[in-house]
């Protein structure tokens, strides 16, 4: 079963850009499945992006063509680029990791990110 850290997180403003890494160890992180979520205000989790062994990858509707997620296979992380960042994108992500599609087996501790001017 892969652990999973996540980085990157912080304090940026509005328009600005962050990248996420989600590091994978006791595993080959391409044999799965990754997800990030995102938790904003209240407690449900909202599914940001995913990145499939094949490399397929998809973005939800609420943050496509501003963030992007990929894969380095050399470093075992899997990273989400944000771009175009706005207040309403703070909060807590964190990355999990599945060998299907809809399974999320481990989980990373999360990362927070700020938005704020």
């Amino acid at each position: 079963q892969l652990q999973l850290v996540e980085s990157g997180g912080g304090l940026v403003q509005p328009g600005g850009s962050l990248r996420l890494s989600c590091t994978a160890s006791g595993g080959t992180i391409s044999d799965y499945y990754i997800h990030w979520f995102r938790r904003t205000t209240g407690p449900n989790r909202e599914a940001v992006a995913n990145i499939s062994p094949d490399g397929g990858s998809y973005v939800s509707d609420s943050v496509r063509g501003r963030f992007t997620v990929s894969r380095d296979n050399a470093l075992n992380t899997v990273y989400l680029r944000m771009d175009s960042l706005k207040v309403e994108d703070t909060g807590d992500y964190s990355c999990a990791a599945g060998r299907y599609a809809d399974k999320f087996d481990s989980w990373g501790q999360g990362t927070q990110v700020t938005v704020s001017s």
